[in-house]
């Protein structure tokens, strides 16, 4: 049988198992209880393809893209705990933004039992990808809702349509009177962000800069705005409409707007309707992987296949 080679940051290995991601430790198990063979090395990304080109093993990235016949990228998908393998990266780089949504093709009773599931679990407990407050802020009703990214990361930079100002600008433009919710990312330490906001917040009395849980501004917005958020993705369990400045891996029932003209277009025209429960089971339950099925290693195993690799 061939080897799999998994390329992980280096404090993983070593450590105790319950501090390795559990999509990683059930498949190393999987895999050990067939017979493959496994090596874990640190990631080192200046010496990615060496490594693989001298060898004729699988290789298996955390969070780094190298395409290449013998390559698969690993990394969470929004929303633990789905995550990609994917043969050109994750999030905004993976297939899946080229796969084919057909609602007529997914089951609707398991669909709407999986979209409550998930709701439930993320919505109900009031839950997102990042860690939000817990104490309940009232926000504005019929809000368009925008959501800032960090946009110095090489992920957000590679796949941005509009940046961040241009986005909300045209919002608030095309607002006519509506009130504009704006949040900015939790990770975002950049001193311009400040001020920015602050220029804005004087210029227009119905912009709103908010630090609430992002499900009480889902929960009220009318329209949902972003680049390529996982808040975007989040929205879908809400059933908002969502606007992407930005290339996504969810795209398929959103509105895409790559230039300011339809971005207004979008804001001011009446919101398609939309298969919410058949594509979020469909996203997450066909195009990513469970880290907590029972058939994980199978489906890996299918997709180390598809690639020419079995094992």
């Amino acid at each position: 049988m061939g080897e799999i080679v998994f390329h992980v940051p280096e404090l993983w290995l070593g450590a105790a198992p319950e501090k390795m991601p559990r999509f990683y430790r059930r498949l190393s198990e999987g895999l050990a209880a067939r017979g493959i063979a496994q090596t874990w090395v640190p990631m080192d990304r200046a010496t990615l393809a060496d490594r693989i080109g001298s060898d004729s093993a699988f290789h298996i990235l955390n969070h780094a893209r190298h395409p290449h016949p013998r390559v698969l990228t690993a990394g969470i998908a929004y929303i633990y705990p789905y995550w990609h393998l994917d043969p050109l990266g994750i999030r905004a780089f993976s297939t899946i933004t080229d796969s084919v949504f057909r609602p007529a093709e997914v089951d609707g009773d398991s669909a709407q039992a999986f979209f409550r599931r998930l709701r439930q679990r993320m919505v109900g407990a009031r839950q997102s990808r990042y860690p939000q407050q817990q104490a309940v802020e009232p926000v504005p009703e019929g809000s368009i809702a925008v959501f800032l990214q960090t946009e110095g990361q090489r992920s957000v930079e590679e796949t941005l349509w509009l940046d961040r100002w241009t986005m909300l600008d045209t919002c608030l433009a095309a607002a006519d009177g509506r009130p504009v919710v704006v949040k900015p990312h939790p990770r975002d330490r950049d001193p311009d962000t400040g001020t920015g906001l602050a220029a804005r917040l004087a210029a227009h009395p119905n912009l709103h800069l908010s630090t609430a849980n992002i499900h009480d501004i889902l929960a009220t917005a009318d329209r949902v705005v972003t680049i390529n958020s996982a808040v975007g993705i989040e929205a879908l369990l809400h059933r908002k409409p969502v606007i992407l400045c930005g290339k996504a891996d969810f795209h398929h029932i959103c509105t895409s707007a790559r230039d300011p003209q339809a971005l207004r277009a979008a804001l001011r025209a009446t919101p398609p309707r939309r298969a919410f429960a058949r594509y979020i089971a469909w996203y997450f339950g066909t195009q990513c992987l469970d880290a907590g099925a029972k058939d994980l290693t199978d489906r890996v195993l299918d997709r180390l296949a598809a690639r020419g690799c079995p094992l």
